[in-house]
């Protein structure tokens, strides 16, 4: 992977896609955690509308972007909801208690893992396709 593309996956916020009904949907998302070049794990709520999404069609995407603008990394995979209590936690901040009144046990809690099978880096006006 080029040192371009690692450096935008380092970034804090990813755009998560997912899919209901045919219909698109883009969500800003802040990444808990990375593993290796292609895993990523969200903090998030069972009950959420891109929990359901996922739940019933795990494809996925993650776009990264930064400075200047017209650089940015897609990836291609599955999201899968979460919830096996080490995991989440492993996740856990204290911080996290003000959203999930009954802490790291509260049943809204899980973890989203994003597995990565294939990549786009854009770069001004050319892109090139990779696997992971």
């Amino acid at each position: 992977m080029n040192k371009h593309i690692e450096r935008l996956l380092e970034g804090k916020i990813a755009f998560t896609g997912s899919e209901s009904e045919g219909q698109p949907f883009i969500k800003a998302m802040l990444v808990a955690r990375r593993e290796g070049g292609n895993i990523f794990y969200f903090d998030s709520n069972n009950g959420s509308v891109r929990a359901a999404q996922w739940q019933q069609n795990p494809n996925a995407c993650l776009y990264f972007y930064g400075k200047p603008i017209y650089r940015g990394v897609q990836l291609i995979g599955k999201m899968e909801i979460i919830n096996d209590i080490a995991l989440k936690r492993a996740h856990w901040k204290v911080s996290m208690n003000s959203i999930y009144k009954g802490g790291v046990n509260d049943p809204d809690y899980c973890i989203l893992k994003f597995t990565a099978s294939k990549g786009r880096y854009y770069s001004m006006l050319a892109s090139e396709d990779f696997e992971l």
